[in-house]
């Protein structure tokens, strides 16, 4: 039997738990985040920092989201107000549920998928994310007023860039080089001598290679093997996890994904509904990988000709009925069979139309 484990905020969520808490309690929260973010792409992607994964994000802003009062019932109150589901998701969820066994593995915390198990019924034992586990004292006076001047340092700041092929930070102009010395100032010299910043430090956020891990442990719970998984993500925290899959011989998708989803995954997949997710598997279920790559030998699908084809090849009526609102938005392709530039371009079109502009930039 196959298995299913997919990113939550994407192929499931329109939210960016995160981004939106930081928008909602942080002056400039919304600058702020995407500052922090994309010094995240700089640590993962071209530092690559040891002992630093992709996602590691959520434990950099925790300290000002508790000096802004966020804690864990704060969180999980939010959540709840704000979480945004794409259309037909829960459909989805329910299909795969009750087929295969079926995991999420998010790098959000984890009252954000407390509201989602609630909401949808998805059991919240199959779900890996980020756990606020663990002592975390309240910032002191000092702390508070410290990490507030820094949040607003920081979303004042110019957003980090680099070429497109930098490996290094001598790749990087003078005055952005520059920019992650004082943010490297900032997170590893100034606030883990904070206490409050020492403890969200210590919290091991499932992001980059942790959704690896999650990914093998959800393996070690079924008894299946890499190349009996669909895996869908869409961000820079699923690489590991998409590339694991890939090379195991499963079923790496990326939905709606950005460059970093696009280019680890071998099948990109675009639509306003993440049904189509289902429908592969049904897909990948009955004639297995083969299947896949069947449908696609004559190149990349696109609008309705994806549901005529995921209908000849045995999808449920229910599935496709539910697509059918949604078929211009469409895509299907095969790395091998695909232009990589085609793909992802196609990909950050329809990504920016499901999630905004603001989200879909976030790596």
């Amino acid at each position: 039997m196959i298995q299913i484990d997919m990113d939550c905020e994407g192929p499931i969520t329109q939210n960016d738990n995160a981004f939106e808490l930081c928008e909602a309690f942080l002056p400039r929260g919304g600058a702020f985040f995407s500052r922090v973010s994309r010094y995240d792409d700089f640590l993962a992607d071209i530092e690559k920092r040891p002992g630093y994964k992709a996602g590691d994000t959520l434990k950099l802003v925790l300290p000002f989201l508790l000096a802004a009062g966020v804690n864990s019932q704060v969180m999980r109150e939010f959540s709840f107000k704000t979480l945004v589901i794409l259309p037909k998701a829960e459909l989805m969820l329910s299909f795969l549920t009750s087929r295969f066994p079926t995991f999420i593995i998010s790098t959000s915390y984890r009252p954000y998928l407390d509201a989602l198990s609630v909401r949808t019924g998805f059991p919240a034992a199959s779900i890996y994310c980020t756990e606020l586990t663990g002592e975390i004292p309240a910032p002191t006076p000092q702390e508070r007023s410290l990490l507030q001047e820094l949040a607003m340092e920081i979303a004042d700041q110019p957003v980090l860039d680099w070429p497109e092929h930098a490996v290094s930070i001598h790749d990087l102009s003078y005055e952005d080089q520059k920019l992650v010395e004082r943010l490297n100032q900032i997170f590893w010299d100034i606030l883990p001598s904070m206490p409050v910043a020492a403890a969200c430090y210590a919290i091991n956020t499932v992001g980059g290679a942790e959704k690896a891990v999650a990914l093998q442990d959800s393996l070690l719970r079924t008894g299946n093997q890499a190349f009996q998984v669909l895996y869908a993500g869409d961000s820079i925290t699923d690489v590991q996890a998409l590339e694991l899959v890939r090379k195991g011989g499963g079923v790496a998708v990326s939905f709606n994904g950005n460059g970093y989803a696009v280019r680890s995954c071998e099948y990109v997949c675009t639509g306003h509904t993440p049904v189509v997710i289902a429908a592969m598997a049904q897909v990948f279920e009955q004639k297995g990988k083969n299947g896949l790559n069947a449908m696609l030998q004559n190149g990349p699908l696109s609008g309705n000709d994806v549901l005529n084809v995921l209908a000849q090849n045995g999808v449920s009526s229910t599935l496709i009925s539910c697509m059918e609102p949604y078929g211009p938005s469409f895509y299907l392709a095969k790395l091998n069979d695909a232009g990589m530039e085609t793909a992802l371009k196609r990909s950050e079109q329809v990504r920016k139309e499901v999630r905004g502009g603001r989200i879909a930039a976030l790596g």
